[in-house]
């Protein structure tokens, strides 16, 4: 579930927050410089949350830090040495581990627990592979299914924020409103507006407006799509109806079709630990040199 970072339909950024009326996981050792509103919440070991959390169910697991404050209408769970620089605000039961510190205080109008909560992402790792490995397949469909709904999942060691989005996995957004300069390893986008540039390995952009520069080695623009800025890249396909204001730039070739087959084989979803902003920007300049 988390090999990619999947932007769900209906999810919507704006300066201060991510809002979305389904779930959001975000994965350890992430940093996201938005607040995050959402149904459920479970936030990973050491990431780090810029904002407020507002939710129904709120999970942190160890070491997280949020700078703001923590509103739950439900339950939560604080995993040990974690902090909240703001308040702690919770309207169903706490169950809070050791070491946590909470800078401005906290209400809790359910029981109170002190002890240490398993950690949900090693908990589903762990239920998970049990079931594959009894062969499960339908049981893990259905957790699921029922755990999380319409989630939104940013991957390990993924930043988010408003001037950068970055991960060394792949990327699918899909009918939502997104702010930031997206760099990842390949990436759908459909039917998205996303305010800033898009690069990448291989793109497709179907029905969507980029407000910035697209990159990649194989760029599919489709669907009547808009960008509102330049493309390079070594192959570019571009259906007719969509519009680019800038320059189209590929090395070896540029097509305009009536209808682009928009099909690209994604080299896997393990994350590319090597694939960091600067070496993705070497990897697209180095295919576009000279044309």
């Amino acid at each position: 579930m988390m090999e990619k970072l999947v932007v769900p339909p209906g999810v919507v950024f704006d300066e201060t927050h991510i809002k979305h009326e389904g779930d959001v996981i975000v994965g350890n050792d992430s940093s996201i410089g938005f607040g995050i509103d959402a149904r459920k919440i479970v936030i990973g070991d050491r990431a780090t949350i810029n904002g407020d959390l507002i939710g129904d169910e709120i999970r942190l697991d160890s070491w997280v830090r949020v700078k703001g404050d923590v509103l739950c209408r439900g339950d939560a769970y604080i995993g040990e040495f974690s902090s909240i620089e703001g308040k702690l605000t919770v309207h169903g039961n706490l169950e809070i581990g050791r070491n946590v510190r909470i800078e401005k205080g906290f209400e809790a109008r359910g029981l109170i627990t002190i002890q240490n909560p398993l950690p949900v992402i090693i908990f589903l790792f762990v239920y998970i592979m049990e079931l594959l490995r009894l062969g499960k397949l339908d049981e893990v469909e259905e957790l699921f299914s029922e755990e999380f709904e319409n989630p939104l999942v940013i991957p390990d060691n993924t930043k988010l924020a408003m001037e950068q989005i970055r991960t060394g996995r792949n990327a699918d957004f899909r009918d939502s409103k997104i702010l930031g300069n997206v760099r990842a390893k390949n990436v759908i986008a459909e039917n998205v507006e996303l305010y800033g540039s898009l690069r990448g390995r291989d793109l497709i952009i179907s029905g969507s407006k980029i407000h910035g520069a697209v990159e990649g080695r194989k760029v599919f623009i489709v669907g009547d799509s808009i960008v509102y800025g330049s493309v390079s890249g070594e192959e570019v396909h571009i259906e007719k109806g969509c519009m680019v204001e800038g320059t189209i730039v590929g090395r070896k070739g540029v097509w305009i079709r009536d209808k682009v087959e928009a099909e690209i084989e994604f080299e896997g979803e393990e994350e590319d630990d090597e694939l960091g902003e600067e070496e993705i920007q070497k990897d697209v300049s180095e295919h576009i040199q000279g044309a």
